[in-house]
């Protein structure tokens, strides 16, 4: 019968530490690179296999994660996900979904998955925050600044600064108000048109659903003004590609007769009719540190940090907004 290796004689054919083994084995990226190869290298010689199932058993962990998705659908959090599956399954965990449909989930759902282990956190994408177990509950995670984000106000600044550079005066605003980032959104785009001195008229600021059909809906409402205006800054890149639709629908050209910006840069925004103008925020990679601030709160035992990391965002100029 072979003979099972310890951990232990990982660490003497390594020569280091029983506690940076386990170090290596259950965060690699605490580890500095060199000993992470002399701990490989002792892994391969001696044919250690970690017990997984042992560890999970001692930490009374699942680890498992569970993510809540306003919609699987959404592009944008398509991509985020992509981040989250990579960083979660680098860290040894595993990922289950559920799609909430714009509703946050409630402090007793929440609750109710962490007290029968389900998971061991959960992400909740729709403010791109966490909770780490069920000491992340002392507070309303719900209400909690998102750990991960963009600065929203001055990426809508820089969108509409831009339409206001390209001579447009008469700027409409679609947005969805049931979300905090949508809600910083607007009132950049506020910001902006009060700095350019610009008259902001209250019919053009939308609040609508965050789809497709929710940007066609405001964008109808916007061309049966009898003053229309001549750029349309959207809140996402699902809103801007209804809104096009629409004014293609009315007879009416993009960006000949009315500009149309978005937001998010999706993978639908560069093959819409025409390229859409829009913000990039790097989804894929907001995904991966949503996981890994979570993975690290875990295993610190602790809620996590109530500061928030801000990721650059981008202006991506295409076809969609023209001069006036």
């Amino acid at each position: 019968m072979k003979k099972h290796t310890s951990i232990n004689e990982v660490a003497l054919v390594a020569g280091v530490s029983i506690a940076t083994v386990s170090r290596y084995i259950n965060t690699p990226d605490q580890v500095a690179r060199e000993t992470q190869l002399k701990v490989e290298s002792a892994i391969r010689q001696t044919g250690y296999t970690p017990n997984t199932l042992a560890q999970k058993l001692r930490r009374g962990r699942s680890h498992h994660i569970l993510v809540a998705v306003p919609s699987v659908g959404d592009p944008f959090f398509s991509a985020v996900m992509r981040g989250v599956r990579g960083a979660a399954r680098r860290r040894g965990y595993t990922v289950f979904i559920r799609e909430t449909r714009q509703e946050a989930l409630t402090i007793d759902e929440m609750r109710a998955v962490l007290d029968s282990k389900q998971a061991d956190g959960i992400v909740l994408l729709n403010n791109m925050t966490f909770v780490a177990g069920k000491q992340g509950l002392s507070a309303d995670p719900r209400r909690r600044p998102a750990a991960i984000h963009i600065d929203n106000v001055a990426a809508a600044v820089t969108m509409t600064y831009f339409l206001v550079e390209h001579g447009h005066q008469r700027i409409a605003m679609i947005y969805s108000g049931r979300k905090p980032s949508f809600l910083d959104r607007e009132r950049g785009y506020r910001e902006a048109m009060r700095s350019a001195g610009l008259q902001m008229v209250e019919e053009y600021i939308i609040d609508a659903e965050n789809s497709v059909e929710g940007g066609r809906d405001a964008a109808r409402s916007l061309l049966c003004l009898e003053t229309r205006p001549t750029a349309v800054f959207c809140g996402s890149d699902e809103i801007a590609i209804g809104c096009m639709h629409e004014i293609h629908d009315a007879g009416l050209r993009v960006p000949g007769d009315i500009s149309v910006a978005g937001f998010d840069d999706t993978r639908y925004a560069a093959v819409s009719n025409p390229p859409l103008t829009t913000i990039r925020q790097p989804a894929e990679q907001m995904g991966a540190s949503l996981v890994q601030k979570l993975c690290l709160a875990l295993e610190e035992d602790s809620p996590g940090s109530e500061a928030g990391e801000v990721v650059p965002h981008k202006l991506v100029i295409r076809a969609s907004v023209g001069r006036v």
